[in-house]
């Protein structure tokens, strides 16, 4: 019965892992990421479809993004849409593609986006601290009901615990590095 609320736990915190990894993709370093892309939605023929499934879209050095449409008629649809997306960029068209050219980044960007990424990374804890006070009242429930000894539960607290402080450890060194990352030069 522990054993399968430990595994939900580790699994909950999995995921938080994960979508804080996907959220670190949205912050720009100082090499471009088609990423920073990934959320525009481009108006194709009525309907918001997200850019890269009407384009291709690649790095073509450090500093610029090549968007090629597929069709030569959605370059001014593409454009609108990473205008709305406010990405910190103007579209440049030349009738055939789209290039974005980001500026080297300033020392003060680079700080406001690691503190975007610790703020991110207090995201990702709150979340585990959830699944911890999910898997603890599963804990507390089985005592309840008599299932298991008081001891049982509270070594069965201490385990949840000892999984959230390893998670939130995991946290901690991935904010680091992306700090790291985001700061250097």
């Amino acid at each position: 019965m522990l054993n399968k609320i430990y595994e939900t736990q580790k699994e909950g915190c999995e995921k938080a892992i994960a979508s804080l990894k996907r959220d670190f993709t949205t912050l720009r370093t100082g090499k471009v990421n088609i990423s920073i892309v990934d959320h525009v939605m481009v108006d194709y023929y009525g309907s918001p479809t997200p850019l890269n499934q009407v384009a291709t879209v690649l790095t073509s050095d450090a500093s610029t993004i090549a968007i090629t449409p597929w069709e030569k008629s959605m370059i001014k649809a593409i454009s609108s849409a990473i205008q709305a997306a406010n990405i910190g960029v103007n579209p440049n068209s030349d009738g055939e593609s789209v290039k974005l050219f980001f500026p080297p980044m300033t020392i003060e960007q680079r700080q406001e986006n690691a503190k975007h990424a610790k703020s991110m990374g207090e995201k990702a804890k709150v979340s585990i601290r959830n699944v911890r006070k999910d898997a603890n009242d599963e804990v507390k429930k089985l005592e309840k009901d008599k299932a298991i000894t008081e001891d049982e539960s509270k070594k069965g607290q201490d385990e949840v615990q000892k999984i959230t402080d390893t998670y939130t450890t995991k946290i901690d060194t991935l904010v680091k590095e992306k700090e790291a990352e985001l700061l250097k030069i």
